[in-house]
């Protein structure tokens, strides 16, 4: 640990010396050397930190969706060059370098916190021992070994003796209860924290292998810190919980105005950015008009739940423009009758006509052949006869002998010049 603590040194000051002004703040309200003082002191550094490392926060997320829109590209690498590490390596890194994506980006606000969380440990391992640190003097170093949180000193651990705990003013018993609770709630707060971001800020059209490995460190991590957080001192413990507990909270804030496309917060989010658009006939602010210029850029590229909330404004009348911004569309706006019924407009849908039976078409052709037959015989007719007078032709056939008043249409015989009989048949 020496090697390590003189690797970060070069922040050790830094670290004391705000700790020590946070501390003459909360000193003055709760009295210098009450666990109050400096345990808040702590959890003000923390959120100090926190605060200055916002955008590499930031820039954490934008490296974790572009991570997760890459998914599909690097799942097609990984099957195509399976047998060849060597080239699989090489195109991956091809393939970040044209997407302008470093995987190690989503590590930068763990990266950027570690001097300060083993300053911070040198600086309470330094208070156990009795050694001044930084800005630390003597009768700092005394205050904070009278400082009890909750009946834990400071600098104790829960792999600390009774008689090193004694030393600090304690028992074992209070230090270890403390420590116990300290470490269950640090490892929840990670497990809920990690759980949130799979559960619903993660692409469920998606199957890679990058959601298995979220899904595994969700496990992991909690487990990582029950394991090395029984060897933390009280006061890393309270850096450690206070830094979780800002992670699941600016993460929340993070999924629900700003979710991943394709996951259920999205989903959620778009359901109220419908119901507020809807009341008020426009957007909000940048962050809504971002999401909406998004959506409408994409176009046919659309998830389903950004589908459903376009054909959401239009059905209400609204139209999103490209630039974020919702104007009212009459074009889409449907008719409305006198008792407030809507009517939809435009060109009607096209009927399938019914399907008919054998009987129903048997009677419909027959029927057509009767009236076909009709209209060829008063064809025949000519124009100029009198009513109650046969035509000429009829009369003819009638004075023939055999002829029984029937034409030889009339008796099935075909029209127009028979063929003559063979000789034979004479």
């Amino acid at each position: 640990m020496d090697t390590i603590a003189s690797l970060f040194s070069f922040i050790t000051t830094p670290v004391s010396w705000v700790i020590v002004q946070f501390h003459s703040v909360y000193g003055a309200i709760f009295g210098p050397d009450t666990g109050w003082a400096w345990g808040l002191s702590i959890v003000s550094l923390v959120i100090l930190i926190r605060i200055c490392l916002i955008p590499l926060f930031v820039k954490q997320i934008k490296s974790t969706r572009a991570m997760q829109t890459l998914q599909p590209e690097m799942k097609k690498i990984q099957e195509r060059y399976k047998n060849d590490k060597q080239r699989q390596s090489e195109e991956m890194m091809k393939l970040y370098k044209e997407t302008g994506t470093n995987p190690l980006s989503s590590c930068l606000p763990i990266l950027a916190q570690s001097p300060f969380f083993f300053a911070l440990y040198h600086v309470l391992n330094g208070i156990a021992t009795g050694d001044t640190i930084g800005v630390i003097n003597d009768r700092l170093l005394e205050s904070a070994q009278k400082a009890h949180i909750f009946g834990a000193p400071l600098a104790a651990k829960f792999t600390d003796g009774a008689s090193k705990v004694e030393a600090l003013g304690s028992s074992i018993t209070d230090v270890r209860v403390v420590t116990a609770i300290m470490i269950v709630l640090m490892s929840a707060s990670q497990f809920f924290t990690q759980r949130q971001l799979m559960t619903k800020n993660v692409d469920t059209t998606v199957k890679t292998p990058f959601m298995q490995q979220q899904k595994m460190l969700m496990y992991v991590f909690p487990v990582m810190f029950a394991v090395f957080g029984i060897n933390f001192p009280v006061g890393v413990l309270v850096y450690w919980l206070t830094t979780n507990v800002w992670t699941m909270g600016q993460q929340m804030y993070v999924i629900r105005n700003n979710p991943t496309p394709g996951s259920k917060a999205q989903a959620a989010y778009l359901e109220r950015l419908h119901k507020h658009v809807t009341e008020h006939g426009k957007t909000r602010g940048r962050g809504e008009k971002a999401i909406v210029k998004a959506i409408v850029t994409k176009g046919r590229d659309r998830n389903e739940f950004e589908r459903k909330f376009i054909n959401g404004l239009n059905k209400a009348g609204l139209a999103a423009q490209p630039d974020g911004t919702v104007v009212k569309n009459d074009a889409a706006v449907a008719a409305q009758t006198e008792d407030g019924a809507p009517v939809t407009t435009g060109t009607p849908k096209r009927q399938q006509p019914k399907r008919q039976s054998k009987s129903q078409r048997q009677s419909t052709k027959a029927a057509g052949e009767a009236e076909t037959k009709t209209s060829l015989t008063k064809a025949d007719e000519p124009a100029d006869a009198e009513p109650g007078t046969q035509p000429a032709a009829a009369k003819k056939s009638a004075q023939k002998p055999g002829g029984g008043g029937r034409s030889k249409a009339q008796s099935g015989q075909r029209k127009g010049p028979q063929r003559p009989k063979s000789p034979s048949k004479k």
